[in-house]
C-alpha cells in the first residue's frame, strides 16, 4: 500500500472532517486507521471519532474549540506516525456460534442457488473463514466483517426486509455481518446467533471491536435452543 498521497483531510461540516487513509481494503490500512483513531482521543476537542474500511470520521466541538487549532493538531497528530511502521492493534478473536437452519435463515437456499453450491458448502466455507471487523456502525454492535470468501459473494436483496430478527447472520457482497439488534435489513440472512452483541451495562457496549478476528462456528438446532436462541421473527 503506498501511502504518497494519503490522508486526505476534507472538511465536511464546521464540526467535522473526513480523513480518508486508500481507496483499497486491507488489514495495512485498517492498522494505519486503528493508530491514528487511538492518537487522536486524546486530543483536546474531539468529541466523537468514526473509523471505516478507509476513512476516519472526526467530530469535534465547534462550540468551545478553535476548528482551525484542532485541523492543524490532528495534521500533526498523523505526521507523527510512520504508516509503513504501525503498531499493531490490540485485538481479539471473537468466536460467535451459529445456527444455520432453514428457520432461521430464510435466504439461504437462494444463496446456495447463486453461489452453485449445495447448503452445507455454504456452512463449511463460512465458518472456515476468519473475518476482521473493518468498521462498526449503522447500529451500536453492528460490525461490518470481511472478506467473505469469493465463492460466497451475493448481492444485497433488492427488496430489504423491514424487520432482521436479532442474531441474524448475514452476506452480502465480500462482506459478513451479525444483525445486533432488530433493524431493517437487505442483506442476505443465512443463519442466526443464539448470542447477545450488545451489553449495555459495559464499557465497550459491543462484543465485537474494530480491529477483533471474529469465527463463526457451526451448531446443531439443539444447541442454539439450549443456548437460548430464539426461532420467531419472521
Amino acid at each position: 500500500m503506498s501511502h504518497a498521497d494519503f490522508p486526505n483531510i476534507d472538511m465536511v461540516s464546521n464540526q467535522a472532517c473526513l480523513l480518508t487513509f486508500s481507496h483499497v481494503i486491507s488489514e495495512a490500512t485498517s492498522n494505519y486507521i486503528a493508530q491514528v483513531t487511538q492518537n487522536l482521543k486524546n486530543l483536546a476537542g474531539i468529541v466523537d471519532l468514526v473509523p471505516s474500511y478507509t476513512t476516519l470520521l472526526v467530530v469535534f466541538d465547534d462550540d468551545h474549540y478553535d476548528r482551525f487549532a484542532i485541523f492543524k493538531a490532528i495534521r500533526q497528530t498523523i505526521e507523527a506516525i510512520d504508516p509503513n511502521n504501525v503498531s499493531l492493534i490490540d485485538s481479539r478473536e471473537v468466536v460467535i456460534p451459529v445456527y444455520y437452519g432453514q428457520e432461521v435463515g430464510p435466504d439461504m437456499e437462494d444463496v446456495a442457488k447463486h453461489c452453485q453450491l449445495s447448503m452445507e458448502e455454504i456452512i463449511k466455507r463460512h465458518s472456515e473463514a476468519v473475518y476482521r471487523a473493518y468498521a462498526i456502525g449503522f447500529t451500536p454492535g453492528f460490525a461490518f466483517l470481511g472478506n467473505t470468501p469469493d465463492e460466497l459473494h451475493v448481492p444485497r436483496k433488492t427488496t430489504p426486509r423491514l424487520k432482521v430478527p436479532i442474531g441474524s447472520v448475514a452476506i452480502a457482497e465480500n462482506q459478513t455481518a451479525v444483525y445486533p439488534s432488530v433493524t431493517p435489513g437487505g442483506w442476505q440472512i443465512i443463519g442466526r446467533t443464539p448470542i447477545n452483541l450488545i451489553d449495555w451495562g459495559s464499557k465497550n457496549l459491543a462484543l465485537i471491536a474494530m480491529g477483533d478476528s471474529v469465527r463463526f462456528e457451526s451448531i446443531s438446532r439443539d444447541e442454539f435452543l439450549v443456548q437460548g436462541g430464539q426461532l420467531d421473527g419472521f
